[in-house]
């Protein structure tokens, strides 16, 4: 009987736990709908290479289409750290085109002041020049990149988070124009896979993306067509 008090006790805690996961993920859906986001926004994804998209921001950009945004990307690098620059933006943009972002929306910059190594510092106002460029040519209203951590800590990543906020605390970003940033999390957090899920719900301040079971195949496929 203990036993069997002990199952039925385990098995309370994990229905109260489902229904409150579910009941944040339907509020959190209904808080999309009506406009947390604004749908039908233009909205500029700034990476510093190719897979950046796929391996960090697949649930975003997945997440920001089905809420029917109009996704750019602006690439500040071919990933030419090994010479294999021209197939890593052929990748891209087939990465892009598979997570909704068709090509002609994908600007990939290739040129000396912008090299893929961790070791090189991008200057911040450089890139904030010509990020702010973009911003007002598509008429850009959410920015979205990496935090100050940069997720994996490359100094390139860090480098885009550093030129938004030199054009946030400026005021240089046009009227309206919001800006979101990735949120950097410890090594054992990137790898517990559906475990991370409460402290996603616990720790996320603004905007939290929950893929369905075909949006997770579909960023799987973004990052590896032949897996």
């Amino acid at each position: 009987m203990e036993v069997v008090g002990v199952l039925g006790l385990i098995v309370v805690v994990l229905a109260s736990g489902f229904f409150w996961v579910w009941d944040f993920l339907e509020r959190m859906k209904s808080q999309e709908q009506a406009g947390l986001l604004g749908s039908e926004s233009r909205t500029l994804l700034v990476i510093a290479h190719p897979d950046d998209e796929a391996m960090f921001f697949a649930p975003t950009v997945l997440g920001l289409t089905r809420l029917r945004h109009r996704v750019f990307l602006l690439c500040f690098s071919a990933g030419n750290y090994y010479n294999q620059g021209e197939i890593r933006k052929k990748e891209l943009l087939q990465s892009c085109d598979v997570l909704g972002v068709p090509p002609s929306s994908v600007m990939i910059i290739d040129n000396r002041d912008f090299p893929d190594d961790p070791g090189v510092q991008w200057d911040t106002e450089q890139v904030a020049s010509v990020l702010l460029q973009h911003i007002e040519v598509n008429g850009i209203n959410l920015v979205v990149t990496f935090d100050v951590g940069g997720v994996s800590g490359h100094s390139n990543h860090v480098a885009l988070y550093a030129a938004v906020r030199t054009l946030h605390s400026e005021g240089k970003l046009p009227k309206g124009c919001s800006v979101l940033t990735l949120q950097s999390v410890n090594v054992l957090r990137k790898y517990i896979s559906l475990l991370d899920l409460p402290f996603s719900l616990l720790h996320t301040s603004d905007v939290l993306f929950v893929l369905t079971g075909k949006e997770v195949a579909q960023a799987k496929f973004s990052i590896c067509p032949e897996c």
